[in-house]
């Protein structure tokens, strides 16, 4: 299997390629549309804003890339986030592929933002990403904005108000939270979509 990672440039790629390699994978860090074309799966990791992932993405020409992707695609934290209709930070447009807008997370008393730390997620529908996890998983979050729960959501986060934790629309999957740093959770669900078909 070939695994492409998404060059967005984040910061934290290489504790997301230790956690692939430790299941088994062999992962190749790349900006090449054909290498991402080609690819058996993919992920989309993000840190940082929307607003300069979308400018490196476009100046790489990747968007249409990703849009047109028919592999299973994994988008992590920001990569998530960029899977929708666009961002209020900064009045970005994303990929477009989910629908719905980001919002910044509200603050309130007991309430910080950003949403940093572990924190549980709520199942709203089966899945095959899901498969083998608990009823309420603990991952780690580090985010100020947040998806809209929708159709296309599989698990919830409740940090002052709910919002999408997990997503999935045909192969384009996300996740709020790092996986990658999510101890056994994360492994499984990282593990769920590597055997995703």
């Amino acid at each position: 299997m070939t695994l492409a990672i998404i060059d967005s440039g984040g910061a934290n790629i290489g504790s997301v390629i230790h956690a692939l390699k430790r299941l088994g994978a062999e992962p190749v860090f790349t900006s090449a549309a054909d290498t991402i074309r080609t690819a058996d799966r993919v992920l989309l990791p993000g840190v940082g804003a929307a607003g300069a992932a979308m400018t490196r993405l476009r100046e790489l020409g990747l968007i249409q890339c990703i849009r047109e992707l028919q592999q299973p695609v994994l988008g992590i934290c920001l990569g998530m986030q960029l899977l929708f209709e666009e961002s209020t930070e900064d009045d970005t447009p994303c990929l477009g592929i989910i629908p719905g807008t980001l919002q910044k997370m509200k603050s309130s008393e007991g309430i910080r933002v950003p949403h940093m730390g572990w924190n549980t997620t709520t199942s709203q529908r089966a899945d095959p990403l899901l498969a083998g996890l608990p009823e309420k998983p603990w991952y780690y979050f580090v985010h100020s904005y947040c998806a809209p729960i929708g159709p296309e959501t599989l698990a919830t986060c409740l940090h002052g108000e709910s919002f999408a934790a997990i997503v999935r629309q045909g192969n384009f999957c996300g996740a709020q939270f790092h996986p990658e740093r999510s101890a056994r959770h994360g492994a499984r669900l990282l593990a769920n979509f590597l055997e995703l078909t």
